[in-house]
């Protein structure tokens, strides 16, 4: 069974890619990867030696046809994902979520691949005040981010209609855990906390995101992949629901720092206010998550104060 992890050297794919090692053993694997600040090496230092790593583009045809050769599976990670990198320059994430996602669509079904999984978000329904997205609602992104997410998803959608592409779609909640980039919010917070700096609140920090610890997602994803069916979309969330300022003030408790590095700032365009998922779909397969919100931000609290020499250099 061979596989293709595209943006495998990123926060997600490289935690996916350990956890597909550690279940399944000698599984042959391919990472694609076009190593942008999101893309780490180092994110994939100790199992390098276990996959085939290639640096390339998605939305390069060659790149991805030598990649996905004799590969069975397909597991789309890549993504430009950050949302204020979206506000200052849509262009890159259209191409990529867009472009990116429809050249892997077409190289997949041109080499008759047996399964292709589309790792989205819960950013592409939009924002609501009260209940929980399922997975039939409507979406309505806020950003050029969520957008091009929401772009990809239906043309993979569109792929499994009218070419009969064995296509599933996962769309998690705000992951955290090792490897994140530092521009995340999490990650953000706990570095800047180390180095004594503010940590940037927008607006009046009451935001709400669903958390889940990135193992419980990769668990989720492969769920999805081996019980779900073709054509359907499937929400992997956390039920750990914090506002930013909740969350901040975690993070400062558990460094031993004090509540007046939290700096309240301008809010951002297209703010969503607070998002939830209905994840009765995939439950109904047998997963759920594992993780205590409370472990996960302890252990992923120490994880960058154990590796500062990995973030530093981001930084």
């Amino acid at each position: 069974m061979k596989s293709l992890i595209t943006g495998g050297a990123g926060f997600i794919g490289a935690n996916f890619v350990r956890y597909m090692l550690n279940k399944y053993g000698q599984m042959e694997l391919v990472v694609l990867d076009k190593l942008t600040y999101a893309g780490n090496l180092e994110n994939l230092r100790d199992v390098l030696k276990d996959i085939e790593f290639i640096e390339g583009d998605i939305c390069d045809k060659n790149h991805v046809e030598r990649a996905i050769k004799d590969c069975s599976y397909v597991f789309n990670f890549a993504a430009e994902t950050h949302v204020d990198r979206s506000i200052v320059n849509a262009a890159t994430f259209v191409r990529t979520d867009v472009l990116g996602t429809y050249t892997l669509l077409e190289t997949s079904k041109e080499n008759n691949i047996d399964k292709y999984i589309q790792i989205s978000t819960d950013e592409v329904y939009g924002s609501l005040k009260a209940g929980s997205f399922k997975e039939t609602d409507a979406l309505h992104p806020s950003n050029p981010y969520s957008a091009s997410k929401a772009g990809g998803d239906l043309l993979v959608l569109s792929y499994c209609i009218t070419y009969g592409l064995s296509g599933i779609i996962t769309r998690s909640s705000n992951n955290y855990g090792p490897y994140q980039h530092p521009e995340k919010l999490i990650p953000h917070f706990i570095t800047n906390a180390t180095m004594n700096l503010p940590l940037p609140l927008y607006g009046d920090g009451k935001n709400v995101r669903d958390w889940i610890y990135v193992g419980d997602n990769c668990r989720g994803i492969d769920c999805a992949f081996t019980k779900g069916e073709p054509g359907e979309i499937y929400n992997i969330g956390g039920n750990n629901e914090r506002t930013n300022l909740e969350i901040s003030k975690i993070v400062l408790e558990l460094l031993h720092k004090p509540s007046s590095l939290i700096t309240f700032v301008s809010d951002r365009p297209g703010h969503d206010y607070r998002y939830s998922l209905d994840c009765s779909k995939i439950t109904s397969l047998g997963w759920r998550p594992f993780v205590k919100f409370e472990d996960g931000i302890s252990k992923t609290v120490n994880w960058y104060e154990e590796h500062k020499s990995w973030w530093r250099q981001l930084i």
